[in-house]
């Protein structure tokens, strides 16, 4: 069984309500290198910041809105009154590899080990904080010079993290082929199948169910609920 259709991974979030240097609240700006991220907000209100090379923006939040974002974009979720969102990310698999990198400072990015340590999953609240603060702490020059007009800085991240997942791609190919890409080939033979008249795929209807299998985990953006579905083989 593929994670959802189309090979999507799911999660609820509940953004962190701490408040950073800047004083907001909110989560761990980042960005994703090979998948596209969507939040349907379930309840509350709050903002995500982004960061492209066309500026800085804040999309606010409120229930029944939907927002999504490619590759590349860095984005920040920020709480305002208990902010809910449901998160869809494509290529399920791939996040959870390593596809997505911290704002962190220069020198921590520069180094993969240093990075590893300060980006590995907290295990309680401080540790979460002093990620999220580390993420903001690079975050806000980038935001700062796309303000001024000068994307320079964010196409220097975009490079230092292309450069960060550079050894990791390998090991995600198979991962893809096995979950999104056999995902939309299976539609490919279930179209040929049913051109040719064969409705046998039809047998294997039924519901599926699955309720979260972590609570209170600490996520990029805030407390995390996931859905540990069955991987595909690999």
């Amino acid at each position: 069984m593929f994670p959802l259709p189309g090979g999507i991974g799911l999660s609820h979030l509940r953004a962190y309500d701490w408040e950073a240097a800047d004083g907001v609240c909110g989560g761990s700006p980042h960005l994703h290198l090979a998948c596209t991220e969507a939040y349907v907000v379930t309840g509350g209100r709050g903002a995500v910041q982004t960061l492209s090379v066309d500026g800085y923006r804040e999309t606010g939040l409120e229930a029944g809105v939907v927002a999504w974002f490619a590759p590349g974009t860095v984005h920040r979720m920020v709480q305002r009154d208990d902010l809910r969102i449901t998160v869809l990310m494509q290529n399920s698999g791939l996040p959870e590899a390593g596809d997505a990198v911290f704002t962190f400072p220069p020198p921590l990015l520069a180094d993969p080990d240093a990075y590893a340590e300060a980006a590995a999953m907290p295990t309680d609240d401080d540790a979460a904080r002093r990620r999220r603060d580390l993420a903001i702490e690079g975050y806000l020059p980038i935001r700062d010079a796309l303000a001024a007009g000068d994307p320079g800085p964010l196409r220097d991240f975009h490079r230092v993290a292309a450069a960060l997942v550079a050894p990791k791609v390998g090991a995600w190919i198979p991962r893809w082929r096995a979950g999104a890409l056999a995902a939309a080939e299976l539609t490919g033979e279930h179209l040929k199948a049913l051109a040719n008249g064969d409705a046998s795929h039809l047998e294997g209807a039924g519901v599926r169910v699955a309720v979260p299998s972590t609570k209170d985990g600490y996520g990029m953006c805030g407390r995390r609920e996931e859905y540990r579905l069955e991987d595909p083989p690999l």
